[in-house]
């Protein structure tokens, strides 16, 4: 029970409740009365559309799991199954399917919003690690996922990605026969890869509990980076202001949302999955989901022996380091200053870096070869030089715009 409670039971029930189980008054205090910087734009409300779009993730997943078969002789036949007879079973998969996309786009959004805006720094680096653990483990649960249809691309990725760990020296081959369930991909990955699909949005789902808890202590970033000074005058409380804001960014992330899942479901799958998976045939070109593009253009552009490390080991190593480098941006971030508004320099190589991380996404999709080679190779060095290079100087040598005095100033300044 909070020491600084303002909340009052409304009755009888209300008060028999508290005693045992303060669970409306933890919702008052820390979601409804939670003070928010009164400054906050639309690209904090994804944060909220994420929490719409896991839910929505673990409900049309459930039901699917009701229906699907995870047997490499009936896998591919269920999901059609799904999609013929299920009452509602089209729509139930086009809102899964087209869920992962929509999920991938909300998140990207909201990791770069928080690199714009120094959301990662102190003190709120916990709330940034945990922010990309989990962005980690939704790329291992949509590629599970992305098997389970069990076409031609599924298992073909299956077989591509999990090679990477035979490049780990000594557990590689280990971990590749345990992920697997055997020397090659087959019925033991699909029991596997299904069984851990269903599992890891559960744990997801308590690791937003964490970043969410994470959020609450320090309290939200906002725009200009400026920390809160008087409660009174530079925040809102969470309901109704910020709950009817987000509510109606939901409203309109949904619209794109149902437009593919009604009118083009099928628009961001690759034909070559609508064809049952065969071992003995390989498509002509094996490309993962849109969302997994720029790192596994990454993972291909490192081609070349370094040191004693083969080829395919230093793909492997770059592959894995382009997404763990980001748990180490708050510290090589060296700017004291959190808004990119107030960084000049900042700025331009935040847009090239946004420019260059839409380069790889394409690069992904394209064929190995030529001048798709070169530029994937040059765009793979940027990606580490910006985290590597350009954001450790940058913190020495820019000279920030001076900053508002507090949000109220800001929020004032801009009134007039």
């Amino acid at each position: 029970m909070s020491e600084h409670s303002t909340y009052t039971p409304g009755n009888a029930v209300e008060k028999w409740l508290d005693d045992r189980l303060p669970i409306i008054r933890f919702s008052k205090e820390h979601l409804m009365d939670f003070p928010t910087p009164k400054n906050l734009n639309y690209w904090w409300t994804f944060g909220a559309i994420l929490v719409m779009c896991l839910v929505i993730q673990i409900v049309t997943g459930v039901i699917l799991a009701m229906h699907y078969t995870p047997h490499v002789s009936m896998a591919f036949d269920s999901v059609e199954h799904i999609r013929r007879d299920i009452n509602g079973g089209r729509m139930i998969q086009s809102f899964h399917a087209v869920g992962a996309s929509m999920f991938f786009a909300a998140v990207y959004i909201h990791i770069f919003r928080g690199m714009y805006f120094g959301s990662y720094k102190a003190p709120r680096e916990i709330l940034w690690i945990l922010g990309v653990l989990i962005f980690l483990l939704m790329m291992a649960t949509a590629f599970m996922g992305y098997v389970l249809p069990w076409g031609q691309m599924s298992g073909w990725a299956a077989t591509v990605i999990t090679n990477i760990f035979a490049a780990i020296p000594v557990i590689g081959n280990p971990l590749l026969e345990l992920l697997r369930g055997g020397f090659s991909v087959g019925n033991p990955t699909l029991n596997r890869f299904f069984s851990l699909h269903y599992l890891l949005p559960f744990i997801i789902a308590a690791i937003v509990v964490l970043h969410i808890w994470a959020l609450h202590v320090p309290g939200n970033n906002n725009p200009v980076g400026v920390d809160v000074k008087d409660t009174k005058r530079d925040t809102l409380p969470f309901h109704p202001y910020y709950t009817m804001k987000d509510a109606f960014g939901m409203v309109l992330f949904l619209i794109p949302f149902a437009w593919f899942a009604f009118f083009a479901p099928d628009i961001l799958g690759h034909p070559d999955n609508y064809i049952e998976f065969n071992a003995q045939v390989t498509p002509a070109h094996i490309v993962p989901e849109w969302y997994f593009l720029p790192f596994y253009a990454i993972l291909r552009a490192i081609d070349f022996n370094i040191l004693f490390i083969d080829s395919k080991l230093g793909g492997v190593i770059f592959f894995g380091g382009s997404i763990l480098i980001l748990f180490f941006l708050p510290w090589l971030d060296t700017s004291k200053v959190r808004s990119g508004n107030f960084r000049p320099m900042f700025k331009w190589f935040y847009w090239l870096f946004v420019v260059n991380f839409v380069a790889l996404t394409y690069l992904g999709a394209a064929p190995a070869e030529g001048i798709y080679v070169v530029l994937a190779k040059i765009c793979t060095a940027y990606y580490f030089i910006h985290f590597l290079v350009i954001l450790p100087l940058l913190g020495r040598i820019e000279t920030p715009r001076p900053l508002p005095t507090s949000i109220s100033e800001s929020v004032l300044g801009k009134a007039h």
